[in-house]
């Protein structure tokens, strides 16, 4: 497993919350315990005293997708130092569940999950992957997605670095909004092109007072 895959258990945590809407996905154990995904585990050791936890840290990686977002590089960066400090990962080679065609295992860097707590893995975890994105790709492809009020966070590895939604369905929403707020100003300045006109008509009818 490439290391590159851990960043999106950053973006799936910071996702959980959606602060434009005044929605929060994360209020019960099981749904922390499904962020793990496959890492069953991991997952196992979540308790009621992971949602506080859990909330703080998707407090703090949503503040580096922020910084990053707004071109504070330095800033990005520095957050998540603080993050891959106060929850370091311990990285093994591994070849369970690859194998070649004849058999041999295929070693690869995996992040050991061994930590005190559920949150304190699943941390190390997302806050090493989104560093290895952010070395990989640039500070500037973390973002927040532009259709509001979403500001969902992405990881965009588009080959021009283009991506501006964190998804299809909002990427249409904005863009039929663009195109209704276009149609609307276009439809206001032939209003006052024609007001204009009418004024004009007048003003070359009306009678020269001698």
């Amino acid at each position: 497993m490439e290391l590159a895959y851990y960043s999106d258990y950053a973006v799936r945590l910071v996702n959980t919350e959606e602060p434009g809407r005044g929605k929060d996905s994360l209020t019960t154990v099981d749904a922390v315990r499904g962020l793990f995904g496959p890492s069953q585990e991991a997952a196992r050791r979540a308790t009621d005293a992971d949602l506080t936890r859990f909330r703080s840290v998707r407090a703090r990686l949503r503040a580096v997708f922020e910084a990053a977002d707004g071109g504070d590089e330095e800033l990005a960066v520095n957050l998540l130092n603080s993050l891959l400090l106060e929850f370091p990962v311990s990285p093994q080679i591994s070849g369970h569940d690859h194998r070649d065609d004849d058999g041999s295992p295929l070693w690869h860097m995996h992040l050991a999950d061994h930590p005190s707590n559920a949150t304190a893995g699943y941390a190390a975890i997302a806050a090493m992957g989104l560093a290895f994105h952010l070395t990989e790709y640039g500070v500037d492809r973390l973002g927040l997605c532009e259709a509001a009020p979403c500001r969902n966070a992405y990881l965009d590895t588009s080959t021009n670095r283009s991506r501006r939604y964190c998804s299809d369905r909002c990427a249409t929403r904005a863009n039929v909004a663009a195109y209704r707020a276009r149609k609307r100003l276009e439809a206001e300045e032939r209003t006052d092109r024609t007001g204009r006109t009418a004024e004009n008509a007048q003003d070359s009818t009306a009678p020269t007072e001698r």
